[in-house]
């Protein structure tokens, strides 16, 4: 058994998973959902998880006891047994949200350190590696099926092979880039998602100056992103004038980007349309920006949690409109592939994936 750790580390939430994978693809062993806000640091959350983990394989067991043959052995020595040993982990491996330097981590949205090395030591885990959380999405890409993707230009036929751009807008924005090498594919993580917003538009420009009142930097990521969704409301509202009453008053019940995503889709109220008609505008120039400086022949491909959710916004063509705007290379651009990933676990798989090649002894 080849039992290898991995965790998908997001600002909002955390998904751990315990693997016997191989080769090829497979479900988790046992995998659990945490909230980021509620932990001061990453070991606490595998500590719980490997923990219920061990209750777990201890219930099986007990229940297996029960099922068969009577045994001396009483109930109540039962609940005074130690919990069963969990199977060694050969490896593991985290995306984690923000820039990876020398296997550490000072996490952008989490006021979080985290360190593969003392991971390692703490876990009594041979190897941890730790990389970007888009950089373990796009490992993931590699292993998504094909249903577990959407093409937004479907008379473009998907590649099996060229540089592929991953861009996703979730709680931040990432963006990294698959650099195929003639025979694999290399992953490159990046922070392209705080880059300078450039408009493309004159209420492009107007965004840009309201944001520049709040921000020295105004990044893509202050734009693209649940908080920046929410800024384009703001922005709409502050300067439009167009905020109805009763949505007002719903925002401060829930998470303003999610009511105003929901709002969006219905086509109610205006003002939540029109912050997503910007959102996707933005998005899709952004999007062919990745595309144009990697030469993405091999495809772009949209992630995060925002996209899914938005996905028939997405279908009506407003994105592949400002994605292909863009001069003399609209040509080049309508001939690439652009696919939203729908499987919500693709950075989970990649992290997995990483950790099963370390787990045989490679380096990936």
């Amino acid at each position: 058994m080849t039992m290898i750790l991995a965790g998908d580390i997001g600002g909002t939430k955390i998904i751990l998973a315990l693997f016997d994978w191989e080769e090829k693809r497979v479900d988790p062993i046992r995998e659990d959902t945490f909230w980021s806000a509620d932990y001061s640091s990453l070991e606490d959350v595998i500590d719980e998880f490997l923990q219920e983990t061990q209750e777990a394989l201890a219930e099986g067991k007990e229940e297996g006891e029960e099922e068969g043959e009577a045994t001396d052995v009483s109930s109540s020595s039962l609940e005074d047994s130690p919990l069963p040993p969990l199977p060694s982990i050969t490896a593991a491996c985290f995306g984690v949200p923000g820039p990876v330097v020398d296997n550490t981590c000072k996490t952008t949205n989490l006021p979080w350190m985290i360190e593969g090395e003392k991971l390692a030591t703490h876990f009594q885990i041979p190897t941890v590696r730790l990389m970007n959380d888009l950089e373990a999405t796009a490992h993931g890409i590699l292993a998504l099926r094909p249903d577990e993707t959407e093409s937004l230009n479907p008379s473009v036929t998907p590649r099996s092979s060229g540089t592929r751009a991953l861009v996703a807008a979730g709680t931040g924005l990432g963006e990294a880039i698959l650099f195929w090498t003639g025979d694999h594919y290399l992953v490159c993580p990046s922070e392209g998602g705080h880059t300078d917003f450039a408009p493309t538009s004159d209420l492009e420009i107007d965004l840009l100056r309201y944001l520049r009142t709040s921000y020295l930097h105004v990044s893509y990521e202050r734009v693209l992103s649940g908080p920046g969704l929410h800024h384009i409301y703001q922005f709409l509202r502050d300067t439009k004038k167009n905020e109805p009453t009763w949505f007002a008053e719903s925002l401060p019940t829930g998470d303003p980007a999610a009511l105003i995503a929901e709002a969006a889709v219905t086509g109610k109220p205006d003002i939540c349309t029109q912050a997503m008609d910007l959102f996707i505008s933005v998005y899709g120039s952004e999007a062919a920006n990745l595309a144009l400086k990697t030469l993405a022949r091999g495809g772009v491909y949209i992630g995060g949690g925002i996209a899914p959710k938005i996905l028939p916004l997405l279908r009506q063509g407003r994105f592949m409109r400002a994605f292909t705007s863009k001069g003399r290379y609209k040509r080049l651009l309508n001939s690439l592939p652009v696919q939203v990933i729908l499987n919500p676990q693709t950075g989970l798989l990649g992290a997995a994936s990483v950790a099963a090649r370390i787990g045989r002894g490679e380096v990936p």
